[in-house]
């Protein structure tokens, strides 16, 4: 069972939703004593596992089926659905455990947290089922950039800047759709309608482009150094078609890409903090 809830919560995507948390704290904190206070710790291990068990564990109980059909489950690092009460338990618990954040936290924060449950649920789960609506299951990927969001919020007290919201809200629909393309065949058999089933994968191809090549320029009207490092997406793009690489195997080089540019986000504002970077 532990296996499983393991394999369930996606580990190679844990630093997906922690990872914004370390990025949102280095650039919220405004002194090194700040980072070592509870409540940034305490947001990091939240999303970093529990988050996971929800986010992926409802993904998968409203997916049964569609998974049924896609090779991406039977074997690997994913895996499909445990039909059993002991399972959608621990999911539940989960989820609830993240309630627990709310009056931890400065009423700043609470708009990134709901979003984040919110969306979480709607995403894959009826009657709006997001993800099964092209566009919409792009947009809502935004889901991602919240935990950063609200880490900020919480430990700066005031809402981050438009501009990284912005940018980091483009970032998340360009990943999740890119991650959309190796599940175009699957989904159009089940019947799912997505941003990529309905583009294609060469103009779905292009609109993940476009949406990184939006976030770097917003990330850019912050810093330019900032900007430069989220142009690596567009760049590893054009490189990965270019070279004919199959989408299937350049899928899982992003967790890698997404670690090492997070890591440099990171140390950017842990830089700044010390007064090395201006």
């Amino acid at each position: 069972m532990l296996r499983y809830l393991l394999m369930l919560s996606r580990p190679r995507f844990w630093l997906y939703t922690a990872g914004p948390v370390l990025v949102g704290v280095a650039y919220a904190a405004s002194s090194v004593a700040e980072l070592l206070t509870p409540l940034p710790a305490l947001l990091f291990v939240y999303f970093l596992l529990p988050a996971n068990v929800y986010l992926y564990g409802v993904n998968d109980r409203f997916d049964r089926e569609i998974d049924a059909e896609n090779p991406k489950k039977e074997s690997g690092p994913e895996a499909r659905w445990r039909d059993s009460w002991g399972v959608t338990a621990v999911v539940a618990a989960a989820g609830l455990l993240g309630l627990a954040l709310f009056p931890l936290t400065p009423t700043v924060t609470w708009p990134y947290l709901a979003g984040f449950f919110a969306l979480a649920t709607a995403y894959s789960a009826p009657p709006l089922r997001f993800k099964a609506r092209p566009f919409l299951d792009s947009l809502s990927n935004g889901l991602y950039l919240l935990p950063g969001a609200a880490a900020y919020a919480a430990l700066a007290g005031a809402h981050p800047p438009a501009a990284a919201l912005v940018g980091g809200w483009l970032w998340t629909m360009g990943m999740h759709t890119y991650s959309a393309i190796p599940d175009i065949e699957p989904d159009r058999a089940a019947g799912i309608e997505t941003t990529a089933t309905l583009l294609g994968e060469r103009r779905t191809y292009r609109y993940c482009g476009l949406c990184w090549t939006l976030a770097a320029v917003a990330f850019g009207l912050l810093d330019l150094r900032l900007g430069a490092l989220l142009g690596v997406y567009p760049l590893f793009l054009l490189g990965t078609v270019g070279a004919g690489v199959d989408v299937d195997r350049a899928y899982w080089w992003f967790p890698v890409v997404n670690g090492v540019v997070g890591m440099l986000l990171t140390f950017g504002g842990l830089l700044r903090l010390v007064g090395v970077l201006g």
